[in-house]
């Protein structure tokens, strides 16, 4: 495996938590088209992004690939010929952290730049 020279973040060196259900709601409102999906520990934000065919829908998830990578945060991803749905969450926090909420508004700003 080859060493990358992409800097990546480091959470170990961040406290993380849950966020409280109103502070979910403000950092929701500030995202547009995401929708809360699940409950409890499984809690999630996502989004289902369209595209023309599936080259631009690859083209997407390697864009997706790279904000994971260096954010060190990875989505479930639902990838179809003309689709793609992004789901996060924070396993180790049992719910929402601030860094779902920033990997979803990195990926808007990936988009605002095609």
């Amino acid at each position: 495996m080859t060493e990358t020279h992409l800097p990546k973040q480091d959470w170990s060196t961040q406290s993380r938590r849950a966020l409280s259900a109103s502070e979910v709601v403000t950092q929701l409102s500030q995202l547009t088209g995401w929708v809360l999906s699940g409950d409890g520990a499984d809690v999630a934000i996502e989004k289902t992004f369209r595209f023309a065919n599936y080259y631009e829908t690859m083209a997407f998830v390697n864009g997706v690939a790279l904000v994971a990578h260096t954010q060190d945060h990875h989505p479930d991803l639902s990838v179809h010929y003309n689709r793609c749905m992004v789901r996060f969450n924070t396993h180790d926090v049992h719910g929402l952290s601030v860094t779902d909420f920033e990997c979803a508004r990195r990926i808007e700003a990936m988009l605002q730049l095609a």
